[in-house]
């Protein structure tokens, strides 16, 4: 979904039937939002008359959802031991596979084949537009895992003619678009139903930090209705087993599909409901925002598509590898093995991500205070190593482990550390040198280049290169951010020294 819309259409063929649709599933949207169909950038909603903060704009009951319980998959899903977004992906699929047949056609055709994820973007594509990114290496992981699943889950699938599932909607790209619709579409509901397509609640773009409605879970009886928590999670509801070759199980009947409430009785009691509430005042006229979380422009183009300028919460990863690059071309590997075993043994690692370990650094340019202490450590003296390693030697408790928190206090002396406590020049220049290290990533263009090129791009018709840029530029004055930051601690800590040194003498 994008994260925008400007130009827009009031109304179009599959918007007027995704309304009908709602209506015949008794899915409750208010006439105070207008569903907005651009050809370019898709479905968005916006306001026809003023909200308020506390209006309910629309009800969305769960078996119109399309989960891994209502689907008519259910059965070969079941049968197969899927969960998951394996399970779901098929749901989708199989669902497809069934054109105007599946109960959920309308609501499928007002969506997209997929999303423009990186996921389905070629190879040549992510390795030009994500050269150098925090993305690069992800996405070509996703894809080589994510085509080993329809290898070894879906194909075989086919063969079993028991399913009778039609070869050209379960393909290896039917798979990855189903990936990235249940990526950029999907909600958890609860623990019954476990993430599903929502109909309606996945039209909302995403604005960061700039969230005008809420999603709550509520009871069919109006005495225990509640509220959800921010992960948007759901009551559990109950929801009949459905056949996937009984047509009147999936909802289908000569005369069209059936709502929530055509459902036989003895399946319980009516399930419960979804509420969309909107947690600030709208003007009309104006786009209504669903937000996704704090995320920065990574996570965004991974998961949705897009990125947004001057995201707060863009952060650039240092991998350790980096880091032991630039002590390899200082020390021996004797000396980076100690230094980091030191590390280790004082109580510090960094973040981990699929087998890899790596140092976040801020917006502003911050780093983890994790690779502070490694640099610094790195670049102790050989007498003050030996102190410290002897320091920690008889510090350990009798299962050769630390107190927690001893380490930093052997280190300086205090349990509440700051990052100005391991700059120095040494320090600083290590900072650098990692930094530089990093943006060589991103190959022989520079920062400027980047920038001129954004500033020709359109996000509308080159909407890969744009969000692509965006993210890269995004870094790349993190990293600028960063060299700024080691400069100035070092040059600040050195002058602090010099000026203790003076008064020292002068006393």
């Amino acid at each position: 979904m994008a994260a925008t819309t400007t130009t827009t259409t009031s109304s179009s063929r599959r918007v007027r039937a995704f309304k009908r649709w709602m209506k015949s599933q008794g899915v409750d949207c208010s006439d105070a939002l207008q569903l907005c169909d651009s050809p370019l950038q898709g479905i968005s909603v916006r306001a026809l008359c003023d909200l308020t903060e506390g209006d309910v704009v629309a009800t969305i009951p769960k078996l119109a959802c399309l989960t891994v319980r209502t689907t008519g998959a259910r059965d070969l899903i079941e049968a197969s031991s899927f969960d998951g977004t394996l399970a779901l992906s098929v749901a989708i699929m199989y669902e497809r596979s069934l054109g105007q047949r599946s109960p959920w056609a309308p609501y499928l055709n007002a969506m997209p084949y997929q999303e423009c994820l990186p996921l389905v973007w070629t190879p040549q594509e992510v390795d030009s537009f994500l050269c150098g990114t925090e993305l690069h290496k992800t996405v070509k992981e996703d894809q080589a895992l994510i085509r080993e699943d329809w290898e070894e889950s879906i194909l075989p699938l086919l063969e079993l003619e028991y399913f009778q599932l039609d070869p050209s909607f379960f393909g290896v790209q039917d798979y990855f678009a189903a990936k990235t619709l249940i990526a950029s579409r999907s909600f958890m509901i609860d623990d019954f139903h476990g993430s599903g397509m929502v109909p309606l609640a996945d039209l909302f773009n995403h604005k960061t930090a700039a969230e005008d409605v809420h999603f709550t879970s509520v009871s069919s009886h109006s005495e225990s209705d509640s509220e959800t928590d921010d992960n948007n999670e759901y009551e559990r509801d109950q929801t009949p087993p459905i056949s996937p070759t009984d047509d009147s199980d999936i909802g289908i009947t000569p005369s069209g599909r059936k709502s929530p409430a055509d459902f036989p009785s003895d399946w319980g009691e009516e399930p419960a409901a979804m509420e969309m509430i909107m947690v600030k005042d709208v003007k009309v006229g104006s786009e209504v925002y669903n937000t996704y979380g704090s995320l920065g422009n990574a996570a965004l183009l991974h998961r949705y598509g897009f990125t947004e300028p001057d995201n707060p919460y863009d952060i650039v990863n240092i991998d350790m590898e980096i880091v032991l690059e630039w002590s390899s071309s200082l020390f021996s590997s004797r000396h980076n093995r100690a230094r980091v075993s030191l590390w280790r043994k004082l109580g510090f690692s960094g973040c981990d991500s699929q087998d890899s370990e790596y140092f976040e650094i801020s917006f502003d340019g911050e780093p983890q205070i994790e690779l502070l202490i490694l640099l610094y450590i790195m670049v102790l003296p050989e007498d003050a190593y030996y102190k410290l390693d002897f320091a920690v030697s008889t510090s350990v408790n009798s299962a050769g482990e630390l107190k927690e928190g001893i380490g930093m206090f052997l280190l300086k002396g205090t349990s509440e550390p700051s990052g100005d406590m391991f700059m120095n020049k040494s320090v600083g220049n290590a900072l650098l040198s990692v930094a530089n290290i990093r943006e060589s990533l991103y190959g022989s263009n520079t920062l400027e280049d980047d920038i001129e090129a954004f500033e020709k791009c359109c996000c509308v018709r080159e909407k890969k290169l744009y969000h692509s840029l965006m993210l890269r530029i995004g870094e790349r004055r993190i990293l600028q951010k960063l060299r700024s930051y080691a400069a100035e601690a070092a040059h600040l800590r050195t002058s602090r020294r010099a000026s203790t040194k003076k008064k020292l003498k002068k006393t």
